[in-house]
């Protein structure tokens, strides 16, 4: 009989990455299913099909892990923007492939969504970290987008941090109210657009 080989360090590696990944999975899947206050652990394990000690060995509680899931989306949704703006296009361009992608990614999981804007504030610090991340990441997003060229032009504002802070919490508060209302969220697609190309674009002056 030959031998089996031992596991090596890669293998285990891989293991843990896959649990991990179908765990998190498993926490969107719940969400879904039953909002996140409603959800537990127990979901979690059904929908991933694993055990309990698999969670625990992974994650420390349901909000760990949906913290992490957060964590990612974040990250990801601020990589589709970057990717779909193209610095080289007009001004105005840039600004609504920026909003049509952040409610693109928004509008792709809007339970998820909602329960990233209404539920974590009230989760703890571990919570306050993840939105603070989120929102310096978002912050830096909005004023590199309006740092290039196109936004260069005479009597153009590029928005300062408290501008920016305004755009990302308007629009999340948008999102939030959409998703709640059982509207479609890319209906605030235009008004996002028109909003930021106020702010930014050139200021009215009333003739003397």
């Amino acid at each position: 009989m030959t031998r089996a080989e031992p596991a090596t360090s890669t293998t285990t590696e891989a293991t843990a990455t896959g649990f991990r990944r179908r765990l998190l999975d498993a926490i969107a899947d719940a969400v879904r299913e039953r909002g996140y206050r409603e959800t537990t652990v127990a979901d979690v394990v059904r929908h991933a099909r694993t055990s309990r000690r698999t969670f625990y060995e992974h994650f420390d509680s349901k909000q760990d892990c949906f913290i992490a899931l957060l964590a990612e989306r974040n990250n990801e949704t601020i990589q589709q923007i970057y990717d779909a703006v193209d610095p080289a296009a007009p001004w105005r361009t840039q600004v609504r492939q920026a909003i049509e992608a952040w409610i693109g990614a928004s509008d792709h999981d809007p339970t998820i969504t909602l329960a990233w804007i209404r539920d974590t504030p009230a989760l703890g610090e571990a919570a306050r970290q993840v939105h603070h991340d989120a929102s310096e990441a978002f912050i830096a997003l909005i004023q590199n987008i309006t740092a290039t060229p196109g936004f260069e032009a005479p009597g153009l504002h590029p928005p300062t941090r408290q501008m920016a802070t305004i755009l990302y919490g308007g629009y999340r508060e948008l999102i939030a109210s959409a998703v709640e209302e059982g509207k479609d969220i890319r209906e605030i697609i235009d008004v996002a657009v028109e909003t930021a190309i106020a702010l930014v674009g050139p200021r009215y002056e009333p003739p003397q």
